[in-house]
């Protein structure tokens, strides 16, 4: 008998204007770790909605093998039936229910009708214990981390008896302890003979613990490697995916840095629900004109709580403290007004909170501000709008069939460069940029970089929030490391290392 639990021959899927994978074959073994890696829009995730059914059987050319049986999925249904669970980049969680009532939502463990909640809530527990999620069966998800999400999925798919695991990007919004509990459970799975796909743009991760990895580039499959056979290095992976060598992560950029352009003092935030709580504590913080300042820190430390306060007090109560734009005190007391005096803020969550997804990608691009695009009645003009738009498109090289398609059918690299055409189009001073690399591969990250270089150039202020202290140290003139709602240190990048942003961190004291 095969040790192969899935084969996929020949897929050949296709947009309106888009071939999204052209003649894919990709095969996954027994109890093996397969990651499947490729630049933004190489055709990962639209591979993976093939297998599990979210493209049913019919939209696709090319066959589908699982444990040697021919399958035509006509919806996820089918394919979870079979033992095949995919969990997406964006959990599929409900978050005023329980993770009981989650893990056995449609799939509810019920007598003549009626839901026996003593077995469910003991199989909970059985599963949490698989999953090493020490949580009461009772506790409802909003009030869970992402971390422990990403869990009650796994733990999900398993009372589904899954036989074969695909998750997509499950490490992208995790701190680098939860990734490290998550990687070791896909080790646990592999061990009690669970196979497991792992779409990842992380390819420290992807070296780590898979056992073969395919390579996308372009919808086509470039190669599979066997890492027990392979020499595999992150460059070799690098060049399969992006079709040549890239020697340097990070654009080089030649500072010319001004006076200072933005400054907060003694910023203060409290939390929006727990009014008692702090999330920013007498912040100061300074951008000159020209500069790239980055704010370095672990999750939860307030770097997204602070950034959103200062757009327009998006987020928090009793804010206090005074913004300065080139010396003078400015009102940003509103997104309205934050707008009006040059700020603008790219959001860590381009789908929830950057776009419009069932938007044209234009209509996302002129969203803030309509006033440019729109005569003097206020009725937008559309060929000036097409105009504006495909030149933001060609700027900033947006991958599209054309300015018409939904943003929702883009790829996440190219979902990222229309929040930060819309934000660009407003023509800010300062732009805030909150994790705008998150969940996008190497050759779209250094497009990113570059566009950050350019508006540096040409004197921007700019804020990088970031995750990755190899990108803050990479992109950044100046770093700011935040720890509990507290600057705790600032060092120029000169004097800037992963262990010295740590030390800050990992100090007691704040600094003055």
């Amino acid at each position: 008998m095969s040790d192969v639990i899935l084969e996929m021959r020949n897929i050949t899927k296709t947009f309106p204007g888009v071939k999204a994978l052209d003649n894919v074959s990709f095969s996954v073994r027994q109890g093996e770790i397969h990651a499947l890696v490729g630049e933004n829009g190489a055709g990962k995730s639209t591979l993976m909605k093939v297998l599990s059914g979210v493209y049913p059987h019919g939209t696709y050319e090319g066959d589908i093998f699982f444990e040697g049986k021919e399958c035509r999925f006509r919806d996820i249904n089918d394919s979870e039936k079979v033992g095949l669970v995919i969990i997406h980049q964006e959990l599929a969680l409900i978050p005023f229910l329980s993770i009981t009532e989650n893990l056995f939502l449609g799939n509810e463990q019920a007598t003549s009708g009626v839901i026996d909640w003593n077995k469910s809530i003991s199989m909970t527990k059985e599963l949490l214990e698989k999953v090493g999620l020490h949580e009461s069966p009772n506790t409802l998800i909003t009030d869970m981390g992402v971390g422990k999400q990403q869990l009650v999925e796994i733990a999900k798919a398993l009372a589904k008896e899954v036989k074969l695991l695909i998750l997509d990007e499950p490490t992208a919004s995790l701190s680098e302890g939860d990734s490290e509990k998550l990687l070791e459970l896909l080790l646990q799975l592999k061990a009690q003979g669970i196979s497991s796909v792992l779409i990842s743009h992380k390819l420290s991760e992807v070296s780590k613990v898979a056992d073969s990895i395919t390579i996308l580039r372009d919808g086509a499959a470039i190669e599979t490697l066997d890492c027990q056979k392979d020499t595999i290095t992150e460059d070799r992976i690098i060049r399969g995916m992006v079709g040549r060598d890239m020697t340097h992560r990070f654009p080089p950029r030649e500072s010319n840095i001004g006076d200072t352009i933005f400054e907060v003092r003694d910023w203060n935030v409290y939390h929006p629900l727990h009014e008692d709580r702090k999330v920013s504590t007498n912040i100061n913080i300074k951008v000159r004109k020209g500069e790239v300042v980055g704010i370095a820190g672990l999750m939860g430390a307030g770097r997204t709580e602070l950034a959103m306060s200062i757009f327009g007090r998006a987020y928090g109560t009793r804010i206090s403290g005074t913004a300065y734009k080139h010396g003078k005190e400015i009102d940003i007391s509103s997104i309205d007004k934050a707008i009006a005096n040059g700020v603008s803020y790219l959001t860590e969550d381009r789908k929830a909170y950057g776009l419009v997804l069932i938007e044209e990608i234009k209509n996302n691009i002129t969203l803030t501000n309509l006033e440019a695009i729109s005569d003097a009645r206020f009725i937008i003009n559309e060929p000036k709008e097409m105009t504006v738009t495909s030149e933001y498109k060609d700027k900033l090289n947006i991958k599209c069939s054309s300015i018409l398609q939904l943003a929702v059918n883009l790829s996440g690299g190219n979902q990222q460069k229309v929040v930060l055409s819309k934000w660009l189009f407003s023509n800010p001073d300062i732009l805030i940029l909150d994790e705008p690399t998150r969940g996008i591969d190497v050759g779209a990250k250094y497009e990113i970089y570059t566009i950050i270089n350019r508006l540096a150039a040409e004197g921007k202020g700019i804020i990088l929030i970031s995750s990755e202290l190899p990108e803050i140290l990479g992109v950044c003139d100046r770093i700011y490391v935040m720890r509990e709602g507290k600057i705790v240190g600032e060092l120029p990048a000169s004097e800037a290392s992963q262990e010295a942003v740590m030390k800050y961190i990992m100090t007691q004291e704040v600094a003055v």
